[in-house]
This record gives C-alpha cells, structure tokens and sequence, in this order.
C-alpha cells in the first residue's frame, strides 16, 4: 500500500476534506501535517455536514488513526471542543492521536495577532487572527509551548514566563485582560492537558509501524501551495508549508516514505484573504461562481474572492509538489456557462508576457491574466459517474487542463456528497473494491 499526500494546489478551499474522507475508507491512518485552526474542511455524507478545523477529516470512518502532526499548531479550546462535537454527534474519537511535539496556540497568540493586523490598517495579510502566525514564530524563536508541556506543571509555568517576557511592550494595550494572569493561564491549559492526556503520543512512531507494516496512510495537508510561506504569494501567506515536502517534517517520517501526492484543484480559482490574485473577477461572473459554489470560509464564513482558473500557478503547484495526479472539484458550478476562460499567461504592465510564475511580486501585483475560451454547457452534470456521462464541453476542458498542467486528472468532483464524483481512467488501486457508493 502506498503513501498518500493530499494536498491543495491553489489557494486553498479547494475541497481537500471530501477527497482524504473518500481514501480514508481505505486508509489505515490520516495524519495532518501543518497549519491549525485557520483552515477548515467540509465533508458531507447524505444528509450530514462535518466541519473540521484540526481534527482529520478520516475521523468519521471507524478503525482509522487520526494524528495530529508535530507541525500543526493547536488550540486546545477548540481542539477541545471539535472532539466533544463530534461525541456529541455519536463519532468514536478514541483513534485519534496528538503528537506530544506539536506546539500549542496561547491566548497571547490570539492577542498579538489581532493587534498586528489592527496595526497593518489597508496593508493587512488577511490571517484569520486564531494566533496561527505568533505560534510559529515563537517555535522558531524557541519560545513555544508544546502539547507535552500541558502535562507537567512546573515546565509549563516556565516556558510561558520565558515566552511572556519579551512580548511585554507588544501586549501592554492587554495588559490588564485576566487572560493574561500566568497562574490563569497555566491552570487553564494543565485542565486542557489532562483533558487530552489519552489522545497525546508518540505520533511518528505510529506512523513509522503503519508504513512498515505496508499500509495506507495519507497525508493530510491544509491550505494550499499558493499560500507557503516559502513558495506562495509572500507574505500574503500563511506561516506553515503546505507542500508535499512539508508532510515529512510536520508528522516525522522520510522523503522515500512517500509514494504519490495528489493535488486537489478547483474547476475555477479562490482565494480568502489580502494578495495577487491575477485572475480574480470582480464583477457578476464572479458573484456567479461565488453563490454557485457556496464560496465562504469554513472556518471564517467570509465571501471568498473567484475567478477562472489559472493554468500558470497551477503548473507551478505541480512542479513544487511534484504532483503525480490531480483531482479536480466542483465541475458542476460551471454548468451553464455559453463559454468558459482558462487564464494561460500573465502579461505585465510593460506589455511583457510571462507564461510561468514569476519570482517578483512587484511583476506579480500588477499582472493581468491572459484567457484563452472554450465551450461550455448547460447540462447538470451531479448525476454523471464515468466520464462518458459528461457533456463533450465538460470532458474538453478536462484533457485541456491535464495536457496543459501535464498532471492526469484522476477524479473529477462534480457535486458536494462523497458520491458525487467520476474517475477518470481505472481506478487507483488504493480503492480497488471500495464501495459503490463511493465508486
């Protein structure tokens, strides 16, 4: 059995949750790798609607370990909650796993990050201010918390008076918030500790044992390539790595350990949050795709910003991924389209054209998309399963998109529910016998 990285190949929102929960019928452990709290999933399953913001979205199918990587950051309080939601709702939690290195969100977090984005004014990134991006920056000053510390006291009560005192003049304007009391905070978070206690392990360790042991495992990644902190659209980014590469770091296991890696595309583009965005239509094509997609945050509910697909960031996703498939979603919202565009080069202001990513985001910000059109369709497509059910039109755009890419688009969504989907050529063999209904 191989391993499997998923990951977006856009900018994020792509529709990640409803391809991991598809493999993780089969999967034997889901393990998310970075990011926290500011990324959500949305998965349905007939008339049942999941959202998950750090919880995997295989917990939904019994006997599949869930881990948390060491490089997601966590809120407790809504880990917390997620797992006492999905109690709630009749779900087995007990397969899911915490890695012990990962670091925790702390209420300064929450704090700093609001005040930075107050600071920033018109120039704000768009974070979705839980904390995410002070979190990490403390772990790379070596001042961060750690899920392991929440179980010993007198560490944990060290480490946040070291992580408190330089922060003293950025958090004075909240210098009187209870929150921020250091007995408050450390029983507070002991109290989370021994709440999470039977979840915290050794999370590399049971991925080394599945993986030797030759079954699935897939990694789940959040967010998407476009927004790396290294590699996407700096800094209007998030501040982990949601490439491939990073499933390795962020959950603990080697390079030749991973066997294929799967990017999930939209049949158009979004984006959430402040950036270059070359394609972005800001007039009724975009409200089109916006209310046909129901474009608006898991996590944050805001509108998301759509436009048509951009072939030039898509074959760069592909090339620092090192993608071997892709999956594309929401095919159906552009049903009803007399004639699609797919963006095939950028052209700057000086009239130069640019038909890969260019590493300048000065030439970035001011690039416009050059389109090429192709036929639409008026058929509702949600009830096609083979792709000889698709309109010719539909089934262009397709082998256009994956020549151009030169990724073979493997499966195509074409619908919300798990079911809703139409595979392209034989099916995996990761899914050889999977149920019709998935089929």
């Amino acid at each position: 059995m191989p391993s499997i990285v998923v990951v977006g190949a856009q900018w994020g929102d792509e529709g990640k949750g409803k391809v991991v929960d598809l493999l993780a019928e089969r999967a034997d452990v889901v393990a998310r790798f970075q990011g926290g709290n500011n990324a959500g999933h949305t998965i349905v399953h007939g008339e049942d609607v999941w959202k998950f913001h750090l919880i995997p979205s295989g917990i939904l199918h019994p006997g599949t370990t869930c881990v948390i990587g060491n490089g997601v950051v966590v809120d407790p309080a809504v880990l917390t909650a997620e797992i006492d939601g999905l109690r709630e709702r009749g779900v087995d939690v007990s397969d899911l796993k915490v890695s012990a290195n990962a670091h925790v969100i702390m209420p300064y977090h929450l704090m700093l990050d609001q005040a930075g984005e107050a600071r920033l004014g018109k120039l704000e990134i768009g974070t979705t201010k839980r904390g995410i991006g002070p979190c990490y920056a403390d772990k790379a000053l070596r001042l961060g918390i750690r899920v392991q510390d929440m179980l010993d006291e007198k560490i944990l009560k060290k480490k946040i008076m070291a992580a408190l005192e330089p922060k003293r003049l950025m958090l004075r304007p909240f210098e009187r918030d209870p929150a921020l009391d250091l007995q408050t905070i450390t029983e507070q978070y002991l109290t989370f500790g021994h709440r999470l206690e039977q979840h915290i392990a050794d999370t590399a360790s049971i991925l080394h044992r599945a993986i030797d042991e030759g079954r699935l495992v897939v990694f789940e990644g959040a967010q998407a390539a476009m927004l790396d902190i290294d590699h996407g659209t700096y800094p209007f980014v998030t501040s982990s790595n949601p490439v491939a590469g990073a499933a390795c770091i962020g959950t603990g296991v080697g390079p030749r350990d991973i066997d294929e890696v799967w990017g999930v595309v939209k049949a158009y583009a979004t984006r959430v949050g402040a950036g270059p965005f070359p394609s972005e239509l800001e007039d009724a094509t975009g409200e089109r795709l916006r209310a046909g997609g129901h474009e608006f945050g898991t996590t944050t509910g805001r509108p998301r910003r759509t436009g048509w697909l951009d072939l030039i960031a898509l074959r760069y996703a592909a090339r620092i991924n090192g993608l071997t498939a892709l999956v594309m979603t929401k095919l159906d919202v552009l049903g009803g389209f007399d004639t699609l565009r797919i963006c095939t080069a950028y052209v700057g202001e000086d009239g130069a054209r640019f038909a890969s990513f260019p590493y300048h985001q000065t030439v970035l910000h001011h690039v416009t998309a050059e389109y090429i059109e192709l036929p639409g369709w008026s058929d509702d497509i949600s009830g096609c399963r083979s792709e000889a059910d698709l309109p010719p039109a539909a089934r262009e755009y397709l082998r256009y998109v994956e020549e151009a890419v030169g990724v073979p688009i493997i499966m195509v969504g074409v619908g919300p529910a798990q079911d809703e989907i139409v595979w392209r050529g034989p099916r995996p063999a990761v899914l050889a016998g999977a149920p019709a209904e998935a089929a």
